[in-house]
């Protein structure tokens, strides 16, 4: 095994032009990781993004590209759900910088806490440029916690606490933090069964549910069924930015996941 990524990284640095000099390349595996890394570290980075917005870390296949981001990198960033990372990084550069940044990443505060440890990470790779990247965090956090703000005084205007959900595992914490009561939740349909829609369907029913909520990278078949079931919204939103229209990055994905929820529960109104 170890052989032959040696050999399929040699083969794809052959046939590719090396990274733009000048910035600290940067492998982020996930978009999320990414969109922070460069709003943190700014043109003083290169960053090359592992699995495109529309694919689950634990499901994706490497490309002959990703074998030459990951042996260029000077430092790598992932969530700690990508199975094969740490054997790539063992076998082709196990000198770089690597950075797990666990737990959910879809509310301000933890886009903020991962954006303060990129920045920190960054600051130790190139000390020189520390103030700048712990102030481009702050200004993220700033903007992030605004933003949040701004989403809460809505979905209070909208009574969220009293609308009763089932969400997709992936976007329980936050259906919670924008405020609806969540009654249940339910895991990626591939784990899941009729007997698991029938139990939801009784739990739904008894709770008066009003919304299903969906994880678009979870696959959302499981949910349209357990909503047409209830006789609820169905409601998909995503983990990841570039997905969805609008969700361009962290900060426009959580307004579209708001918004999308708001929308559901104006539904309700008509």
């Amino acid at each position: 095994m170890r052989r032959l990524l040696i050999w399929s990284v040699a083969a794809v640095v052959l046939g590719f032009p090396a990274l733009a000099q000048g910035s600290l390349p940067v492998v982020a595996t996930s978009a999320v990781l990414a969109d922070l890394t460069e709003k943190v570290g700014g043109e003083l980075v290169g960053v090359t993004t592992i699995i495109p917005a529309g694919f689950c870390p634990a499901h994706y296949d490497l490309r002959p590209s990703d074998l030459l981001a990951v042996a260029q990198a000077e430092l790598v960033l992932y969530h700690g759900i990508e199975p094969w990372l740490e054997t790539l990084l063992g076998n082709v550069n196990p000198e770089a910088k690597v950075i797990k940044l666990p737990g959910p990443w879809n509310m301000p505060q933890a886009m903020i806490d991962k954006a303060q440890a990129i920045a920190a990470a960054l600051g130790e790779l190139l000390p020189e440029e520390a103030e700048a990247f712990s102030h481009r965090a702050e200004e993220f956090a700033s903007q992030v916690q605004t933003l949040g703000e701004e989403l809460l005084a809505r979905a209070e205007e909208l009574s969220l606490p009293q609308i009763p959900a089932i969400v997709m595992q992936w976007q329980a914490g936050f259906a919670t933090w924008l405020g609806l009561d969540v009654v249940a939740t339910f895991l990626p349909e591939e784990r899941l069964s009729l007997k698991d829609l029938a139990e939801l369907s009784v739990q739904g029913r008894e709770a008066g549910v009003l919304l299903v909520i969906d994880n678009l990278q979870s696959g959302v078949s499981f949910g349209a069924r357990l909503a047409h079931e209830l006789g609820a919204v169905h409601v998909v939103l995503t983990n990841f930015p570039g997905a969805l229209p609008g969700a361009v990055d962290l900060p426009s994905m959580l307004r579209v996941n708001a918004e999308a929820i708001f929308s559901a529960v104006s539904s309700l109104e008509d």
